[in-house]
């Protein structure tokens, strides 16, 4: 018998395989085999398992073995902290720049002469102390019982009136101040606001609601507080005696904010500058509110 035969008989020889119960020896069931069936079941098999074990490798499982996925991972989600810290800072360059627009406008500054104003200030031979933070809030006895006495005050309801732009119809004036004015708008001479003269320690109210943005003290203007409105309105008061209110507060309309007083080098006595503003351009405050 040659090789070649043996090889035959080798692979074509049948097998029988049988299942018995184990009392009577009764066969249950048969299945005839023989190695090239076997053969076709382990190839079948192994087939299987690598391609249940190539997909478990590109989805579950590379998530915990693959050091390429998680490195993969951790790039995409570097891009997205990324792309999310670019869009905070934009925003934050854009509130800067918002808020140093804000400032120079209080201060009566442009963009131009600003750094001439800030040249002239370090070159005055007088020393001159600056306010500090503690300076600008505190609240002496004499202030807070005036303080108590204008929060307990009801809102005068007849001291505001509704725009007629009708950028504003939905929104009404409140005085800032009872008092005269002793200066008008005039935007030929810079003066982008109202004076208005009052009685020592009046009480001085938010045109609207909205947000403080801005209390601080200046050279020229001394105590400032300004107040964000909605429709990109903004109110300004400056030479306050004290401010009752800090950045960031909440403020409703007839909501006492300060006290009129005669801080800073740019007045000659006990009075309030009060400014309108409105998509960065000054309006003239007697057009919308009528002052007592």
């Amino acid at each position: 018998m040659g090789l070649q035969q043996k090889i035959k008989n080798w692979i074509e020889n049948k097998y029988l395989f049988v299942i018995r119960r184990e009392e009577d020896f009764s066969v249950i069931t048969s299945l005839s085999i023989n190695k090239i069936k076997v053969g076709l079941v382990l190839v079948f098999t192994l087939l299987v398992f690598f391609m249940i074990s190539l997909i478990l490798s590109r989805t579950l499982l590379a998530s915990w073995f693959d050091p390429a996925y998680q490195e993969s991972e951790n790039m995409k989600k570097i891009y997205s902290l990324s792309q999310t810290v670019d869009s905070l800072l934009v925003e934050v360059e854009a509130k800067d720049r918002y808020l140093h627009n804000i400032q120079q406008i209080i201060s009566g500054e442009t963009a131009g002469d600003s750094l001439t104003q800030r040249d002239s200030v370090v070159e005055r031979a007088d020393p001159i102390r600056v306010p500090t933070s503690e300076d600008l809030y505190k609240k002496g006895a004499a202030t807070q019982e005036i303080i108590d006495e204008f929060e307990a005050m009801p809102p005068d309801e007849g001291s505001f009136q509704q725009l007629n732009s009708s950028s504003f119809t939905e929104t009404f004036f409140f005085s800032p101040i009872k008092g005269v004015v002793s200066a008008r708008f005039d935007l030929s001479k810079d003066h982008l606001g109202v004076d208005l003269v009052s009685e020592e320690n009046e009480p001085v109210k938010s045109v609207a609601d909205g947000t403080v943005i801005l209390a601080s003290w200046t050279l020229e203007t001394g105590y400032v507080i300004a107040v964000q409105h909605s429709n990109e309105l903004i109110s300004i008061y400056k030479h306050n005696s004290v401010l009752l209110k800090s950045i960031g507060e909440p403020v409703t309309g007839g909501e006492v904010i300060s006290v009129v007083g005669n801080t800073g080098e740019q007045t000659t006595g006990q009075h309030l500058h009060f400014e309108l503003w409105y998509k960065g351009n000054p309006l003239n405050p007697q057009e919308f509110i009528t002052f007592d």
